[in-house]
């Protein structure tokens, strides 16, 4: 458990996607250190706080959309918060092939939103904005540091992009307190089915207990730099302990495939892989031509950084969870 420090018990935090994996790992470290939480929310206060559902009654609410700019406005005047984490964005990258126009403005505007009323009601506050590592794309390095010249190749890489520059032009500008955080891959058991560590890690749990035979994925040789979330927010959390803003790199440092990803689960269940792994030649998608791999030197250096949780230790933790929830859904 964390212990809260005389400065910290009654910091008024305000996060947005609060109901996503990333805001419910937020909202659980802030709570210990004592400060007192909002989540800005699309719904209905009674509606559904997702990931965050198990902190309901611990944390104030407030209506926001990220398509509305006067409601991030109105939920920024109505807390006056210390510090603001703005998680909250599409996460489906595939998706914004399909709704371009509104993951720009999901993305940039209501980041522009959130700094425009940050700049008129709350000078002093301190600001997250998660950007993220896909927006470096095909980069001309591996791998990718703070500034690293960006290649984004996907409409959502495109917008975390605008944004990101958004932050340190403001910065820049007024004063403002504001940093990126550029986000790898980041994952635990909280995260969606769609994204493809949670397949793995259901996939696995499933033919564990003999509810399917097979796992079949795409590009087994893809790349990417997985980390545990809780750990990616404590880094976030960090930033705006530092004196002066600036951006930072969060991440392991270290690529893997997603073959290395499905061995690694298998063997939380002592399985071989090759027995039940089927690639799909429908699902695999063109060669990345640069690995998606973040150095986290600035993050360590400057902030003390480090990932407490290792990625076997992560992969472990996802199969676990889903072996638990099957088992409990069958009544086992």
């Amino acid at each position: 458990m964390t212990t809260a420090t005389a400065g910290e018990r009654g910091r008024r935090a305000l996060v947005t996607g609060l109901t996503g994996q990333d805001g419910s790992f937020l909202a659980e470290l802030l709570l210990e250190r004592g400060y007192e939480v909002t989540g800005v929310v699309r719904g209905a206060p009674g509606d559904s706080l997702g990931a965050s559902e198990h902190v309901r009654g611990r944390v104030g609410l407030v209506r926001g959309d990220l398509l509305e700019p006067d409601s991030l406005r109105a939920a920024v005047e109505r807390v006056r918060p210390h510090e603001i984490y703005h998680l909250a964005a599409p996460s489906y990258v595939p998706a914004s092939w399909e709704r371009p126009g509104e993951t720009v403005s999901a993305i940039v505007g209501a980041t522009a939103s959130i700094l425009e009323a940050v700049r008129a009601v709350a000078p002093a506050a301190r600001v997250f904005v998660a950007a993220s590592g896909s927006m470096f794309g095909d980069a001309p390095e591996s791998p990718q540091r703070e500034d690293t010249r960006c290649r984004p190749t996907t409409p959502y890489a495109t917008a975390k992009l605008a944004a990101h520059q958004l932050v340190g032009e403001l910065r820049g500008h007024d004063g403002l307190h504001v940093s990126s955080g550029i986000l790898f891959n980041h994952e635990s058991e909280r995260r969606p089915e769609q994204f493809v560590t949670r397949r793995v890690a259901r996939g696995v749990a499933e033919i564990a207990l003999g509810l399917r035979e097979e796992l079949t994925l795409g590009d087994v040789e893809a790349v990417r730099d997985w980390s545990f979330a809780g750990d990616v927010v404590r880094g976030a959390w960090l930033m705006l302990q530092q004196d002066e803003p600036d951006d930072y790199v969060l991440a392991s440092g270290v690529g893997r495939t997603v073959a290395e990803l499905a061995r690694t689960a298998f063997a939380c269940v002592e399985l071989e892989a090759e027995r039940y792994l089927r690639v799909d030649p429908a699902l695999v998608r063109a060669p990345e031509g640069t690995p998606s791999v973040g150095d986290p030197a600035r993050a360590r250096a400057r902030l003390g950084w480090e990932p407490r949780v290792s990625f076997e230790e992560l992969v472990a933790r996802m199969v676990r969870a889903d072996m638990r929830a099957l088992q409990a859904g069958a009544g086992g």
